[in-house]
C-alpha cells in the first residue's frame, strides 16, 4: 500500500481505498484500477493524495481486506446522510433504516473478525460527517467485540457511533467545510455538537436506551483527565461506550484527509494518541483498539536500522511489530537475498523502524529503485500459496517500466 500524490497517479493503478461522495457513492472502489478521468476528479474536488497497491500500472495487486464490506460501509454512508437530513428537515428517524445498518456492521464484524483494521476510507470534503460516523460506528463495535461486550450492547454502540456527531447539522456548512482552522467563535459554536446532539437524541422515543446513546454523542469529546469539552468530567465520570467512541473519533479523525490538513498514517496517529494526548484516553481501551489496527498495513514500504522493508503482515496483538520483507540495504541498495523477519522477535522490536516514507519521497525513492517493492510481497504471496497458507491476492509482476 503506497500513498502518493495525486499528481503522480498513472491510469491503471490499483486503489487501496475507496472514496465516496456524500450521499455514500463511491467515485471509486478499492480494488478497482483507477482511469484517468477519475485521475481529473480527484484533482477537482482537492483530493491530495491517495493509496494504491503498487506504482506499476501493469500490477493488479489487491488490497488487504478490512473488517466490514464495502457495500455494507456504502449503504450505511448513504443511511446516516438521509438520517441526518430527515432529522434536520422534519425531525423524524427512520430508526428501522439504522438497525438494519447496526446489524450488519455487527454481522460482518462478527464474519471478518480475522482481519485487521486496515487504511481509512477517503472522503470527498462535503461527505466527511456522514462517512466519519459510519467509520466510528465500525470502530467502535469492533472495540465492543474486543471487550466481550453482549450482542445488545453491540448493536447500542454501533448505533451510538452512527448518531454521535448528530448535533453537527446544527453546525453551518461553512464551518463543517472550512478549509483553514477555525476562528474562536466558530469553534465555540462547533463546541456546542456535543450537546445539542444529546439533546435531540434523548427527543428521540423510538431509539432504545436514549440515556447511554445520548451519552455517547454528548461525551464524547471528554477527556479522562477532566480537559475535554462540553462538561469537563473526568475519569469514570465519563461513559464507557463514550469512552470508546472517543477512540474511534479522534483516530478517524487523524487517519482522514481533511480540507486543512492532510491524513495521517496509522503509525502517526499511534503516535499521538499514545504519546502526545496522553491524558485525553482510557489507556486500557486505547491498548485494546490498537491491537487490532494494522498501524503498518500490508504492502507498506518503511525505512528500518536493518534497511527498506515492505510489510508482509500484521498480527493482533503484534501491530507495533510487523512481519516484513528486507529487500535493500540502509543506503537503499537492492540486497541479493531478500529476507523475511518478524519485528516481534528482533531484539530491537518496533524500535527498529525509523521513517514510512510516503508521497513524493516515497514515489522517488521506489523510481530510483527500479523496481516496485510490492512485487517482493506478491512473491512471497505465491511462496505461501505454494505451501498451502491462504493468501488473499495473487497475480505477477514484472520489472517497473522507466518512465
Amino acid at each position: 500500500m503506497l500513498r502518493l500524490p495525486v499528481s503522480k497517479l498513472k491510469d491503471g493503478m490499483v486503489l487501496g481505498q475507496s472514496l465516496f461522495n456524500t450521499a455514500g457513492g463511491s467515485y471509486l472502489v478499492k480494488g478497482q484500477p483507477i482511469t484517468i478521468e477519475y485521475i481529473r476528479k480527484l484533482h477537482q474536488i482537492g483530493i491530495q493524495s491517495i493509496t494504491v497497491t503498487s506504482m506499476d500500472p501493469n500490477y493488479n495487486l489487491l488490497p488487504p481486506p478490512d473488517v466490514i464490506e464495502e457495500k455494507t460501509r456504502v449503504n450505511a454512508i448513504s443511511t446516516v446522510y438521509y438520517t441526518f437530513q430527515s432529522i434536520e428537515e422534519n425531525g423524524t428517524l427512520d430508526i428501522k433504516s439504522l438497525q438494519k445498518v447496526t446489524d450488519s456492521i455487527v454481522f460482518d464484524l462478527f464474519d471478518n473478525h480475522d482481519n485487521l483494521v486496515q487504511l481509512t476510507d477517503i472522503r470527498a470534503h462535503d461527505a466527511y460527517t456522514f462517512a466519519h460516523s459510519v467509520n466510528v460506528a465500525v470502530l467502535s463495535a469492533m472495540m465492543g467485540m474486543l471487550c466481550h461486550l453482549s450482542k445488545e450492547d453491540l448493536s447500542l454502540i454501533t448505533l451510538g457511533g452512527l448518531l454521535h456527531d448528530l448535533g453537527k447539522i446544527e453546525v453551518h456548512s461553512d464551518i463543517l467545510n472550512k478549509n483553514r482552522s477555525l476562528s474562536n467563535s466558530e469553534f465555540e459554536v462547533m463546541r456546542r455538537h456535543p450537546t445539542d446532539g444529546s439533546r435531540r437524541i434523548l427527543k428521540m422515543s423510538d431509539l432504545p436506551k436514549t440515556s447511554i446513546l445520548a451519552a455517547i454523542a454528548g461525551q464524547h469529546h471528554e477527556h479522562i483527565d477532566g480537559n475535554g469539552y462540553p462538561r469537563g468530567i473526568k475519569g469514570d465520570e465519563i461513559h464507557r461506550f463514550a469512552k470508546i467512541t472517543a477512540i474511534a473519533d479522534v483516530y478517524d479523525a487523524l487517519t482522514s484527509e481533511r480540507p486543512y490538513k492532510k491524513a495521517y498514517m496509522p503509525n502517526i496517529a499511534y503516535n499521538i494518541m499514545h504519546n502526545i494526548n496522553k491524558g485525553q484516553f482510557d489507556r486500557e481501551l486505547l491498548d485494546i483498539f490498537f491491537n487490532n489496527v494494522a498501524l503498518y498495513p500490508e504492502g507498506v514500504v518503511l525505512k528500518t536500522t536493518l534497511g527498506f522493508a515492505v510489510v508482509k503482515e500484521s498480527k493482533f496483538g503484534k501491530t507495533t511489530t510487523p512481519i516484513i520483507i528486507l529487500f535493500a540495504d540502509t543506503n537503499g541498495k537492492l540486497l541479493k537475498e531478500r529476507s523475511v523477519i518478524d519485528l516481534s522477535e528482533e531484539p530491537d522490536g518496533s524500535e527498529s523502524i525509523q521513517v514510512v516514507p510516503t508521497g513524493n519521497d516515497l514515489y522517488h525513492f521506489i523510481h530510483e529503485l527500479g523496481v516496485d517493492p510490492s512485487y517482493y510481497l506478491q512473491e512471497e504471496r505465491e511462496k505461501d500459496k505454494a505451501a498451502g497458507i491462504t493468501s488473499d491476492a495473487v497475480s505477477t509482476l514484472p520489472h517497473m517500466r522507466a518512465n
